[in-house]
């Protein structure tokens, strides 16, 4: 008997769009030229890159000269911290972020705190919510640049970006403090119009809305000082040397093309499934914890915690049923630490290593939602019989009465 598959991890990575697929094979296969070339077919695929970048900025409202494509979310996110914090160094050496950011973002911070940035790390409250007077007691002469996410990768929470970009504007003296958000996980479920976010760099990643992995976009508002932190060629217009990945960049705009004209019927779809899935899940399984925003986060977005059991365990087990979740950022799997978004929120660490993040998408149904609700008890209680910390517990319990 075929074993059922039920897909529940697409903030991790998304299906491939068979429209996408199609629009990307021609320049696979028969027009595979190099687009700085000048002969007719090399041509060709400078037209497509065009008409890709003219696609996409339509959707961001920007000038298609702003746009630059990427390998992905991480060269995104590092190419606008690096590159603006260099550029911008004679001005001031003080960058804020937040606490719960992707790595993407983390990482490159610290990397630049050993070239004398520094860097403030705003914390968040119990839902993973940045609190804008944190932000405006941060912001000093000397600051620089703010990267604050659109919306967790963990547990769904949406910034208030919009609100965040008037209150840099509002204190930024002569230059307008260069502001970057990570939209990655937004693409299909918020609206990325750039000029009503308020920012001056935002960054995507195609393997997020049903485009390939290897492609991705910056957005680089025009006047922005940047410094390219990819060198050689003249591609992308001096910022971001390397031979175009024409079919990855055609792909890239059919995907952000489907996921912005479907959103709205998307996002109501993911919503009804996620709400199912946590009321379910609340209901039927004791001990457990709604991590993020009650109602400010992602669509499709569910982080729970369960109490006297490891999330990692759990995933193992559902996938023997032929479900895939996750036990958190994919980007950080194999790691052993507790997830320091969650801990960023107020969750122990040991609550933290209990975590499950399940992630709908426009391909899940009601069905699916009912199978996972049906086999995850069971998974769950199994699993606490065989741990040694809910025994303890128990016998805590015992004597307390």
């Amino acid at each position: 008997m075929k074993r059922r598959t039920v897909y529940m991890d697409n903030a991790a990575t998304t299906p491939l769009h068979p429209s996408v697929l199609e629009a990307m094979l021609p320049y696979l296969r028969q027009n595979y030229a190099n687009p700085s070339g000048i002969y007719t077919i090399a041509q060709e695929a400078r037209k497509a890159v065009d008409e890709a970048r003219a696609a996409v900025s339509q959707i961001l409202g920007c000038k298609p000269s702003e746009i630059i494509f990427t390998s992905g979310g991480t060269e995104s996110d590092n190419a606008a911290l690096k590159g603006a914090a260099f550029a911008l160094k004679e001005k001031g050496n003080h960058i804020i972020t937040s606490a719960i950011e992707h790595h993407a973002v983390l990482n490159p911070c610290r990397f630049l705190e050993k070239f004398g940035f520094e860097v403030t790390y705003l914390p968040v409250d119990q839902f993973g919510l940045v609190n804008i007077d944190d932000l405006e007691k941060a912001i000093t002469d000397r600051t620089v640049l703010i990267s604050i996410m659109l919306a967790n990768n963990e547990i769904g929470t949406i910034e208030p970006v919009a609100e965040f970009t008037r209150l840099a504007k509002d204190k930024a003296e002569q230059e307008n403090i260069a502001f970057h958000t990570d939209a990655v996980q937004g693409a299909g479920a918020l609206d990325l119009d750039v000029d009503k976010l308020g920012v001056d760099m935002l960054s995507l990643s195609a393997h997020k809305f049903q485009g390939p992995k290897g492609a991705g976009i910056l957005y680089l508002r025009e006047g922005t000082r940047f410094m390219p932190q990819q060198t050689g060629g003249a591609h992308e217009s001096n910022r971001r040397a390397g031979t175009e990945n024409v079919a990855g960049i055609v792909g890239t705009a059919v995907a952000l093309g489907l996921a912005s004209g479907n959103r709205e019927s998307s996002s109501r779809h993911c919503q009804s499934l996620r709400d199912r899935l946590i009321e379910g899940i609340l209901s039927r399984i004791d001990d457990t914890y709604l991590n993020g925003h009650p109602t400010l986060r992602l669509p499709n977005n569910v982080n729970i915690s369960f109490q006297n059991v490891e999330g990692e365990a759990i995933v193992l087990n559902l996938d023997l049923l032929g479900v895939a979740a996750s036990s958190g950022s994919a980007c950080a799997s194999g790691s052993e630490d507790p997830s320091h978004v969650l801990l960023a929120i107020g969750v122990s660490p040991e609550r933290a290593h209990g975590s499950l993040r399940f992630s709908v998408g426009p391909a899940n149904t009601d069905e699916d939602v009912d199978y996972v609700l049906s086999v995850l008890p069971g998974i769950v209680e199994r699993l606490r019989a065989m741990s040694p910390l809910a025994t303890v517990n128990e016998r805590n319990k015992g004597a307390n009465v």
